[in-house]
């Protein structure tokens, strides 16, 4: 069982930036491909990222290609979701989630574990 905690949510101008972090209660995170997901209102969650267990692969969602990257910080087993040139339309619920890899298309798959999420409001 992982039990995966988010943070770093909060408000944040039009054009900024955050960083978000997944960590794990109990475990480590470094054999599990951690993504990054999001629910924006009144829509279904979304893929945003994914990284893999060693850092070989990393999937950025097409449509998100360019503002966000996201890294892994071993030391301190923790997964990093960097947003920058913020848009109000990024406005959401972003969570993190464990699975054993990434694929290309990782949105679709069934990962196993899920945080409880961090609200990220950006203003105009």
């Amino acid at each position: 069982q992982v039990q995966l905690v988010e943070s770093g949510g909060g408000l944040a101008q039009s054009g900024g930036s955050l960083r978000l972090s997944c960590t794990a209660s109990e475990s480590t995170l470094e054999r599990y491909a951690i993504a990054w997901f999001r629910q924006l209102p009144g829509k279904e969650r979304e893929g945003v990222s994914c990284i893999n267990p060693t850092e070989t692969k990393i999937y950025i969602h097409p449509s998100l290609d360019g503002r966000f990257t996201t890294s892994r910080d071993r030391a301190k087993s923790t997964v990093y979701l960097q947003m920058n040139t913020l848009i109000p339309e990024d406005t959401g619920v972003y969570y993190c989630a464990a699975d054993v890899q990434c694929t290309p298309r990782f949105w679709t798959q069934l990962w196993d574990y899920w945080g409880q999420g961090t609200k990220v409001t950006v203003s105009s």
